[in-house]
C-alpha cells in the first residue's frame, strides 16, 4: 500500500457557497469560508460541487465564485464546471484554467441517466477540452447512475489527464477493483466522510470531506494516526467524528443544510441555502449549536 502524498492532499473540502441575507451570491465570505477551512486542515478546497449548491448557480455566479476562492488562497481548488449537459460542460470547463484553478470536478451527469457509453464519451469530451488534470465524481444517489469500473478503466487509460475520481457510491468491492485496475498515479476519494477510513485502507488516498467544514483539522489526524498504525488514536478520534458524520447529512435535512447551520453556529456568515434546498428550520439550527458545544468547537 503506498502512502505517498497525494497531489491535491489527502483532506479536500467540498466548500459550501455564502450568500447574504438577500440570497445573493456573497464573494467576500467565500474568500473568508475558503481561508478558515484552510486554516483549519483542508489542503484543497472543491468549489461548485454538490455541497457548494452547484445546480442553482448561475454560470456567471459559479464562474465568478471559482476566481475569487483561487485569489483568496494559495491551496489546489478544483472547480465544479459540469451539468448533465455535454455541451455545456465543456463551454465551463474550458474556462477553468484561465480562472486559476487546479483542476476540475466532473459529475455525473444526472436526471438524464445515460448508458456507460454515454457516461464515457461525456467524460472524455470533457477531458479533451481542457488540460487541468479531471477528477470524476461518482454519487449514484444524486445522479442515478453509477460510474462503472470498467468506464472509469477505459477513461483513466484513454484521458491522461483524468487522474482520480471522487466516489461517493459507497461500493467498496468497485473502488478496490478500480484502484487494481488503474495506474498507480490515478487517485482515488472517499466521497463520504464515514469511509475515509475503510478506502484508504483499499488503497484511496484521502476525502473530499464535508465534515471538514468543522472538524478538519481531526479529519487530518485521524488520516495521520490511521497512516501511522496507531490504531488506538484511530479509534480515538472516530469515535468523536461519527457524532458528525451521522449530523452532516440525513432524511429530514440532506447535506448542505447542515453545513451551513453548523457555519451559522461557528460565526461563519455563509446564509441559507437556495430553494429548493433551503432555508434552515429553529430545530436544525439548535442542533448545529448543540454539535459544536458537544465538540468544544465555540470560541475555537
Amino acid at each position: 500500500m503506498s502512502f505517498e502524498e497525494p497531489r491535491f492532499g489527502r483532506v479536500l473540502t467540498a466548500m459550501a457557497t455564502p450568500f447574504d441575507d438577500s440570497g445573493n451570491l456573497d464573494l467576500d465570505q467565500a474568500a473568508v469560508l475558503a481561508n478558515y477551512l484552510v486554516a483549519h486542515g483542508s489542503e484543497g478546497l472543491v468549489v461548485a460541487g454538490t455541497t457548494g449548491e452547484s445546480p442553482v448557480l448561475s454560470d456567471d455566479e459559479r464562474l465568478t465564485l471559482i476566481t475569487a476562492v483561487c485569489e483568496a488562497v494559495t491551496v489546489p481548488v478544483l472547480a465544479g464546471t459540469t451539468t448533465n449537459d455535454t455541451r455545456h460542460s465543456i463551454e465551463l470547463t474550458s474556462q477553468a484554467a484561465a480562472l486559476g484553478a487546479a483542476g476540475v470536478l466532473a459529475v455525473t451527469p444526472y436526471y438524464n441517466r445515460p448508458p456507460q457509453a454515454g457516461l464515457f464519451a461525456h467524460f472524455k469530451a470533457v477531458a479533451q477540452s481542457t488540460l487541468l488534470p479531471v477528477m470524476l465524481y461518482d454519487i449514484p444517489a444524486r445522479t442515478g447512475r453509477k460510474i462503472s469500473v470498467e468506464t472509469i478503466v477505459g477513461l483513466s487509460q484513454e484521458c491522461p489527464n483524468i487522474i482520480g475520481v471522487k466516489d461517493a457510491s459507497g461500493d467498496l468491492v468497485a473502488a478496490a477493483q478500480t484502484i487494481a485496475q488503474t495506474p498507480p498515479t490515478f487517485d482515488l476519494y472517499s466521497g463520504d466522510d464515514s469511509l475515509t477510513l475503510a478506502f484508504l485502507d483499499i488503497g484511496g488516498v484521502g476525502v473530499v470531506s464535508v465534515a471538514s467544514h468543522w472538524v478538519g483539522d481531526m479529519m487530518q489526524a485521524v488520516i495521520g494516526a490511521f497512516l501511522s498504525g496507531d490504531q488506538e488514536k484511530v479509534t480515538e478520534l472516530e469515535s468523536v467524528l461519527s457524532v458528525s458524520y451521522d449530523f452532516e447529512s440525513t432524511e429530514r435535512w440532506p447535506n448542505p443544510l447542515p453545513t451551513k447551520a453548523v457555519l451559522r453556529a461557528l460565526g461563519l456568515n455563509v446564509g441559507q441555502c437556495r430553494l429548493p434546498m433551503g432555508p434552515s428550520d429553529p430545530d436544525l439550527d439548535l442542533a448545529a449549536t448543540a454539535l459544536v458545544t458537544q465538540l468544544g468547537l465555540l470560541g475555537a
